[in-house]
């Protein structure tokens, strides 16, 4: 029997909320789950695994979905979902990049006169 660390999505239309399970390759995507890790509520930005379990089953082969894998590798840095999203920030304009890169220049020559 092949098992497989995924998520199961239990929740209403509309608001999905996942279950991270083992559960054998071969069975439905919300079907019969051999063990329950922990939950991922991607609305509320909430996520709980057991790391403990993980590792288990990892020791015992087997596989790990993209996605649980991520939700785990935030867990074992202790980065939060919430955190995450909060930290991403817009990427500068252009106007704002030249903008610091004249300040940057300036400054080293100001440095390189004081210098001198």
């Amino acid at each position: 029997m092949a098992v497989k660390l995924r998520l199961k999505r239990t929740g209403s239309k509309n608001a999905p909320c996942y279950r991270i399970i083992a559960a054998d390759m071969r069975a439905a995507r919300d079907g019969k789950a051999i063990d329950t890790l922990g939950f991922y509520d991607p609305i509320r930005k909430q996520e709980k695994i057991d790391l403990e379990k993980v590792t288990y089953w990892k020791g015992c082969g087997a596989l790990v979905s993209p996605t649980v894998a991520s939700i785990a590798k935030r867990a074992e840095n202790g980065v939060s979902l919430a955190e995450l999203k909060a930290s991403k920030t817009k990427k500068p304009s252009k106007k704002a990049i030249a903008k610091m890169e004249a300040e940057k220049a300036a400054a080293a020559e100001a440095a390189a006169e004081t210098a001198e």
